[in-house]
């Protein structure tokens, strides 16, 4: 009997075991690999691509699946923080290059993307102007962000209301002055500006800058060797001020936001319009342009007498970029970034017409026209500028925008003082 006893239990236990087992490999096999996308939307042109491409993925396996977490992007930045401060990011989130993701690479928080591309040999898919701007903007730390949208920025004009009044794409700044004059006697209005939404207005100011010192005029600054009071950005500072006092920018350039402006030029009512090729959306959209596409012209910064600047450089940023947590970098996601970046250029030019940061292996026949001419520009970029406040705190970067609106309306708020007061923010923050 006892010996019946002792083979019933390890018959039991065997049992037991084989059950336990094949519960664990039940559940092993059902353990889902989640990929949290933190956005600040949960539509629009890259979230939808990256969308479109892991649901591709998801279809073959299984076990990953992706979301997207949206939040407003006004508590984006104090999101990401907190959760980095709690080492619980997730895989992938949008977040402000420059300082704040220094930051976060300091405290080695953010997966390091060159290396990591060149492991999956995603590497050589990056437009290297893209990857060279992504790594100044955090002071050559090095690639901790996708250019998942790649933008450079110009004058737009109307090609109907140039050709109207015998006009051709300026080369030099002052022929664009001469361009405005020339409109506004017309009754035309020469330039529409978001001057509600401020940063329009220090664009300007960049723009004249870089042409007039070069295109790493702001890295200068930021370097602390260059001021802002040096005589050439009070040039600037007075050129803008000037195209506002005299009526170029419009009589109420400070109550349009970006949404207003780009209706005003695509509405025919302004015949140029200093932005980027993100408004290729706009331009796309039938329903919105209003000129069609066929009446957009583009034209790069002109120059400035005696300036430093040239034609094939321009202004270019990667819109809110996006980058990897390092602690939640695992194999999976990796076959999964592998996977979804591999296709991630060819697939926005083609379904989408948009040009990001990752080369076009080959530019499909129906990509807009526009959208072509912007993807060959940025091809011929030699070098490339940040914006103007791209590297400021906080405090200069309201400061900037600000004033800025005070600069262009108001005869009395002097273009030394813009400067001036700016600098002696950046100054005590040293």
């Amino acid at each position: 009997m006892r010996r019946l006893a002792v083979a019933f239990v390890l018959i039991s236990l065997l049992i037991s075991s084989c059950g336990r087992t094949d519960y664990a490999d039940e559940t092993q096999a059902e353990k889902k690999t989640d990929i949290v996308y933190i956005s600040n939307e949960e539509v629009g042109s890259s979230v939808e691509m990256i969308r479109q491409l892991s649901e591709e993925y998801e279809a073959e396996h299984p076990n990953v699946r992706f979301s997207i977490e949206a939040i407003p992007e006004g508590d984006l930045s104090q999101r990401i923080t907190l959760l980095a401060a709690s080492n619980d990011l997730p895989a992938l989130f949008r977040y402000q290059s420059g300082r704040p993701l220094l930051d976060l690479i300091r405290s080695d928080s953010v997966l390091n993307l060159e290396e990591t591309f060149k492991e999956l040999g995603l590497y050589d898919r990056l437009n290297p102007a893209a990857v060279e701007l992504l790594k100044s903007a955090v002071d050559g730390a090095g690639l901790y962000a996708l250019p998942l949208e790649m933008n450079i920025e110009g004058f737009w004009y109307n090609k109907a209301i140039f050709e109207r009044y015998g006009l051709k794409e300026p080369q030099t700044w002052d022929e664009m002055l001469r361009i405005a004059e020339t409109l506004k006697a017309a009754g035309v209005q020469p330039f529409s500006v978001a001057g509600k939404d401020k940063w329009q207005i220090t664009r300007l100011i960049n723009a004249y800058a870089i042409r007039k010192i070069g295109v790493d005029a702001m890295e200068q600054v930021d370097k602390g060797t260059l001021k802002l009071t040096d005589p050439r950005f009070i040039e600037a500072a007075s050129v803008v001020q000037d195209m506002g006092l005299k009526g170029y920018l419009g009589g109420a350039v400070n109550t349009l936001d970006v949404n207003a402006a780009t209706d005003l030029f695509l509405q025919g009512q302004a015949a140029m319009y200093y932005s980027g090729s993100w408004l290729l959306r706009d331009f796309n959209v039938p329903e919105r342009n209003k000129l069609g596409a066929e009446n957009i012209g583009f034209f790069s910064i002109p120059l400035v007498e005696g300036g430093a600047g040239q034609l094939d450089e321009y202004p270019m940023n990667a819109g809110l970029t996006t980058s990897f947590s390092k602690a939640a970098y695992t194999e999976e996601v990796g076959d999964w970034m592998k996977d979804v970046f591999e296709e991630y250029g060819d697939r926005a030019m083609s379904e989408l017409g948009m040009v990001t940061g990752f080369n076009v292996e080959s530019m499909p026949e129906n990509v807009p026209p526009l959208t072509r001419m912007v993807q060959e520009k940025i091809e011929g970029v030699k070098r490339a500028s940040g914006w103007f406040e791209a590297k400021f705190s906080t405090k200069a970067q309201l400061l900037a925008w600000n004033n800025a609106q005070l600069l262009v309306t108001d005869s009395r708020f002097a273009p030394t003082r813009y400067m001036t007061e700016l600098q002696a923010v950046l100054d005590s923050e040293q």
